[in-house]
Parts: C-alpha cells; sequence; structure tokens
C-alpha cells in the first residue's frame, strides 16, 4: 500500500486531530471570566445545535449523489465536519477545566486576575489592559491573557507603582495610573 494513504500518527501513536497542540501550558490553572465562559459557552452551542447539524444534512445528501472520491460537497463536508468536531471536543475541554474568576469580587486596591489596569510607558502615552483568561485573550482589543509578559508584570501591582516589563526589545518601566473591576 502507498505511504499516500496511510494515516499519520502525531507523537505516541495518538491520531493527528488528537494532538494536545492547545492543552494549557505545564502547570497553569484555565482561569476564565464569567463573560469568557459564557462566549465559549455560546460558541460549543452553535457548533453543536446549528453548525453541526446543518452540515451532516449536507454531507448526507451528497453521500447520496454517488461517486464520493470525486464529490466537492462530500470532501469539504467531511473535512468540515472534522473540524468542528475538533472544535467541539477543544471547547468541551476547555469549559470542563475553567475555574471562573468574577471580577467584581477582586480587591480593587491591586492588579489581580480581571483587572482593567492603565499604565502609562517610557514610550507613548497611556495603555490600557484587561487581564483575562487564555482562551479570552485579545491583544488588539487590551484584553491579555494572565500569562502574558504584562500581565506577569503587572500582577499585584497597585496604583502608582512602577513595574519592570520584560520582552524580546528590551526592558521598559511601566507605571500604574489606575485599576478598574467589572
Amino acid at each position: 500500500m502507498s505511504k499516500a494513504f496511510t494515516r499519520e500518527d502525531g507523537p505516541a501513536g495518538e491520531p493527528e486531530d488528537e494532538r494536545e497542540e492547545d492543552a494549557l501550558p505545564q502547570g497553569f490553572k484555565n482561569y476564565m471570566t464569567p463573560a469568557g465562559a459564557e462566549g465559549l459557552k455560546a460558541e460549543l452551542k452553535r457548533l453543536l445545535h446549528t453548525e453541526r447539524p446543518e452540515l451532516v444534512k449536507t454531507v448526507s445528501w451528497a453521500a447520496s449523489n454517488g461517486d464520493r472520491s470525486e464529490n466537492g460537497d462530500y470532501i469539504y463536508g467531511k473535512r468540515r465536519l472534522r473540524e468542528i468536531d475538533r472544535r467541539i471536543r477543544f471547547l468541551t475541554k476547555r469549559l470542563e477545566s475553567a475555574q471562573i474568576v468574577d471580577p467584581a469580587a477582586q480587591a480593587a486596591d491591586r492588579v489581580l486576575f480581571g483587572a482593567t489596569v492603565t499604565v502609562q510607558g517610557e514610550e507613548g502615552g497611556p495603555r490600557t489592559y484587561r487581564i483575562v483568561g487564555i482562551d479570552e485573550a485579545d491583544v488588539k482589543n487590551g484584553q491579555v491573557s494572565w500569562i502574558s509578559p504584562i500581565a506577569k508584570a503587572l500582577l499585584n501591582s497597585r496604583v502608582g507603582d512602577a513595574v519592570t516589563l520584560r520582552t524580546p526589545k528590551g526592558e521598559e518601566e511601566l507605571e500604574v495610573l489606575s485599576i478598574r473591576y467589572g
């Protein structure tokens, strides 16, 4: 049999789509804000109850048309179905391991998980970051993961503190201007 028709497995014989590529870093908890957990739950619900059932209908219809080897709807549909199933498994695992932390319950005098922090750096004007879970990070919108370098530098600081941010470009001193929760 040609190598082209054998299944490639990942490390330790795991199927390629079962790898733990999206696993949390070793020793880290999966902290998440209530809003982040709701977002993942909404995506999971949409995949399970809307996208997957519609795609299954399409794949079934395409399969009933006969020759599957040159059937684009069938081939694409099966590929997309695997992607959806992979995402469903990922979301399920993340939600099962999530530790929901309500930012409103945090002490407002220090930077902790869920804080919105405004800092003044050596370069440029004030910048605002919100410290969120790994799956909620969106740097373009100022939401940084709690394990990111900026969040690690800011955690446990107070208003007026100067913290050192270490990046590949070098070190930068940041002054904490304000801390908000909610």
